[in-house]
């Protein structure tokens, strides 16, 4: 066999193991169960580098832990309950979720939104993902005591109950450990809404004890 014939040959091969490995790992790629996270700007990254915030560090400790998990963010800045059940059907189609992580409802508060429109999309949410075979998380959150002790308590207590009625996950405050500190303001963004990227690994910290049983 010529030197010419030889090498000819020998890349021909090289070329097929590569393209076998790629499709190899386009496979694995595609049968990883996939985390979807439906959330807002806290979930989204609002103000920070990418990769800092809690969604990304998430897929990063599944990696250390060997999960072979593939997390989707699809959360959007500024969303809502409306706005997730209004888009998390075509997700479902797309993504085929084995977890789904709900963490919206924020900003439903800071419009004034009604609770029981909250507590609706929210549940109506958690069930459509069970629906189509994944587990929910649902991500509870808190508002300052300015809007008032009721309001406070009901807001608070949404999440909860529907986390009761669908017998999901709930993660009790996103925030916790963080908007309850007595030094907050230094970790949160000049506009004392989005955390800081240096608040992220705590609230990923809060998402996790509720997610670990279901990987």
């Amino acid at each position: 066999m010529s030197g010419l014939r030889r090498r000819a040959m020998v890349a021909h091969c090289s070329v097929g193991l590569l393209a076998g490995w790629s499709s190899g790992v386009l496979a694995a790629a595609a049968e990883a169960p996939v985390i979807l996270v439906v959330g807002d700007s806290l979930s989204a990254e609002y103000g920070l580098k990418s990769g800092d915030g809690w969604v990304a560090l998430l897929q990063k400790r599944l990696a250390e832990l060997k999960k072979p998990h593939r997390v989707v963010n699809a959360s959007i800045s500024g969303d809502t309950t409306a706005g997730g059940r209004s888009r998390l059907p075509a997700a479902l189609r797309t993504h085929k979720p084995a977890i789904v992580i709900l963490e919206l409802g924020g900003n439903d508060a800071l419009r004034g939104l009604p609770l029981a429109t909250t507590r609706d999309n929210l549940l109506t949410m958690a069930r459509a993902a069970q629906a189509a075979g994944a587990k929910v998380i649902v991500v509870g959150m808190q508002v300052p005591p300015n809007y008032g002790s009721a309001y406070a308590r009901d807001f608070e207590s949404v999440f909860g109950d529907v986390a009761r009625q669908a017998k999901a996950a709930l993660v009790p405050f996103l925030l916790k450990g963080v908007a309850d500190r007595a030094d907050a303001m230094e970790w949160f963004q000049p506009d004392r809404i989005h955390p800081l990227a240096k608040a992220h690994p705590q609230m990923l910290d809060n998402v996790w004890p509720a997610l670990k049983p279901l990987l």
